[in-house]
């Protein structure tokens, strides 16, 4: 055990090691692949597994959320090569995590106690037409992978939430296990049936609840370096006593970390070397994993982050897709973008103070780089007198 990181000892059942709060966030960062080089011959597939799951998300600013995870790990690693490494040579596939989420294809198996619940569902939103599940299935043997629009529709009418029978059956097709989301064309699923999709050997491994949740509780602790059972919860989206069940057999050791005040538990070869290397400087989509849960968030940061995009106008803070900006292991302001033409508007942006501009800087000229953009144009700064500080920085780097 690194001594930078043992503090001490605890009065609890077994021995744990006590952490400071930078400890633990920079574990934490660590975890995430934004502490230290990252690994490039692993690229996006690698940041996919080394995060156990990148959210999906309809909106699209800079980018959409799940080209902007790896995108804030590796730099301006092209969006097309993000997309290739999902969804080619079956590396991946889509379900319900944290939410709707690209997971790698070797965490199958370990989705089946979500599989067994949704069979079992007693209840839907959506009435399923007699005869409807079965011709999807007949359709994509007899096809190949399809949309939903393919398969012969996706909504009844112009409302979202107005399914068709067709898009009822193979959602719920999707939700079994049945069928898999094999790629996103148009921002539309792709479906295909799980017999081809999914390698055999994943396919028919089929695990117990117990042993399904004791994985994705370890993976979730090894995602975040530490995190209270909460935390750890909350990366799949598992109920608390879930968690409770099976964290003592997971793997993960417990720990304390000062001025958290719960609980806490850790991955131990997260402890057993002190996190070192360089802090990443960028823009996070608000759907990261590292900022994913807004207690904890605050926790580690003392950052109060929040989705302002279904808030109505003017009631929101920060803006419509306020993006954190991670600098020097700190979140250290927010920038809410837009693009126009060749040009990356910040629409809004907040900053921890002056120390903060050159760092907010350098974020918008990385990105404004990475989606093809010339120029930087800043509209507001909720701080006035920083304004000039940060037009001046970025003049300068643009020069």
């Amino acid at each position: 055990m690194a001594p930078s990181i043992v503090r001490g000892m605890t009065t609890l059942p077994r021995p744990t090691t006590t952490l400071t709060a930078d400890d633990a966030r920079r574990i934490s960062l660590r975890a995430q692949g934004l502490l230290g080089a990252p690994d490039r011959r692993a690229g996006v597939r690698g940041v996919l597994r080394h995060l156990g799951a990148v959210q999906l998300d309809t909106i699209s600013v800079l980018a959409r959320s799940h080209e902007l995870v790896p995108y804030a790990r590796l730099g301006a690693v092209g969006r097309k090569t993000v997309e290739a490494a999902y969804w080619t040579g079956a590396h991946a596939f889509e379900y319900w995590s944290h939410a709707a989420c690209i997971l790698p294809i070797e965490e199958w198996p370990h989705f089946a106690f979500r599989r067994r619940a949704y069979r079992d569902r007693p209840h839907w939103n959506h009435e399923l037409p007699e005869g409807a599940y079965d011709q999807v299935i007949k359709q994509l043997r007899a096809e190949g992978p399809l949309t939903s629009t393919e398969l012969g529709g996706a909504k009844k009418t112009s409302d979202w939430w107005d399914w068709s029978g067709t898009k009822v059956a193979v959602e719920r097709a999707l939700m079994y296990g049945e069928v898999v989301c094999v790629e996103r064309r148009g921002w539309k699923r792709v479906y295909d049936l799980a017999e081809r999709a999914v390698p055999d050997a994943l396919l028919h491994d089929e695990l117990d609840d117990t042993e399904c949740l004791r994985r994705l509780v370890r993976l979730a602790g090894e995602s975040l370096g530490v995190g209270t059972r909460a935390d750890i919860a909350d990366y799949h989206r598992l109920k608390g006593e879930q968690v409770a069940a099976v964290i003592a057999d997971s793997g993960l050791v417990p720990v304390e970390v000062e001025g958290w005040g719960k609980p806490a538990w850790a991955d131990p070869e997260a402890l057993a070397t002190p996190p070192r290397g360089r802090h990443r400087t960028t823009l996070l989509s608000p759907f990261d994993s590292l900022i994913w849960e807004r207690a904890r968030t605050e926790r580690i940061f003392g950052f109060t982050h929040r989705l302002e995009a279904y808030v109505p106008k003017p009631k929101r803070v920060h803006g419509y897709f306020a993006m954190p900006v991670l600098a020097g292991g700190r979140l250290v302001g927010r920038v809410d973008p837009a693009r126009e033409g060749r040009t990356l508007v910040a629409r809004q942006v907040t900053l921890d103070g002056p120390k903060a501009v050159p760092a907010v800087a350098e974020a918008l000229i990385e990105a404004a780089t990475w989606v093809d953009c010339t120029d930087v144009r800043v509209e507001r700064v909720d701080a006035p007198g920083l304004r000039e500080p940060l037009t001046r920085e970025l003049a300068r780097a643009l020069a």
